[in-house]
C-alpha cells in the first residue's frame, strides 16, 4: 500500500550491472507465471488495490494504452505471482525506457495486494523480473522510478541490489533526491 500520509517526491533507483541477483523462495502453493491475454483485468485490479490508480478502470486504460501494443513483449516481461487457486496476488513488469538514444532496462508497476504482503512474494517477483531482464536486455544497469509513498518497496528494492540515485535519472522522470531523502531516512534503516 502506498503511504499517502507523507509528502510525495520522485525517487530514482539503479541496480548496477554485474552484481548477482538474489534468489528468494516463494511460500508453498505460490508460483510465478507470465502474462497471458486477459490478465490485464487482474493487473488493473492489483494496481488499483494498492493505490497506484484511483480506479481499476483508470489502470486498465493505462495498460491498454502503454502495454497492449506490445502483446508479445508482455508475455515475456509481465509477471504475476499466483496462489494455489491460480488467483493473482501480485505483479511486476520488466520493461524498458528510452533516455535519449539509450534503451534502459527498467522495472515498472510492481505491486502485491495488501492481503498477500509480508509473505515474501514481492522479493521473489522482483528477483524473477531481474533475471528476465538480464535474459532479454543483457547484463546492464536496471532503473526504476518510485516515490516516497512507496518507502516499503524501496527497502525491498535495496535488498535486490538497487541504490537510490543522488542525481542521475532515466527517461523523463524527475529525480527529487534532496527532497526525498529526509523522508526516507525517517522510515528506512541503513540509507
Amino acid at each position: 500500500m502506498l503511504d499517502k500520509s507523507i509528502p510525495y517526491y520522485n525517487v530514482i533507483m539503479r541496480r548496477p550491472s554485474g552484481i548477482p541477483i538474489p534468489s528468494f523462495e516463494l511460500p508453498h502453493g505460490y508460483s510465478i507465471v507470465s502474462f497471458r491475454e486477459g490478465q490485464e483485468e487482474k493487473w488493473a485490479e492489483i494496481e488499483a488495490s494498492v493505490g497506484e490508480f484511483e480506479t481499476k478502470e483508470e489502470a486498465l486504460r493505462y495498460f491498454h494504452a502503454e502495454y497492449m501494443p506490445f502483446t508479445d513483449d508482455l508475455k515475456e516481461r509481465s509477471l504475476f505471482v499466483v496462489n494455489a487457486n491460480r488467483e493473482e496476488a501480485g505483479t511486476v513488469t520488466g520493461w524498458w525506457n528510452r533516455t535519449g538514444m539509450r534503451r534502459d532496462p527498467s522495472i515498472h508497476w510492481f505491486a502485491v495486494k495488501q492481503d498477500y504482503q509480508g509473505l515474501g512474494l514481492g522479493k521473489a517477483l522482483v528477483s524473477e523480473c531481474l533475471k528476465r531482464l538480464v535474459q532479454l536486455e543483457g547484463n546492464k544497469d536496471v532503473f526504476l522510478h518510485t516515490q516516497t509513498w512507496s518507502y516499503r518497496a524501496i527497502g525491498l528494492y535495496m535488498k535486490a541490489g538497487f541504490r537510490i540515485e543522488p542525481s542521475d535519472t532515466f527517461a523523463y522522470y524527475r529525480n527529487e533526491y534532496r527532497e526525498a531523502m529526509p523522508i526516507l531516512r525517517k522510515y528506512l534503516k541503513n540509507i
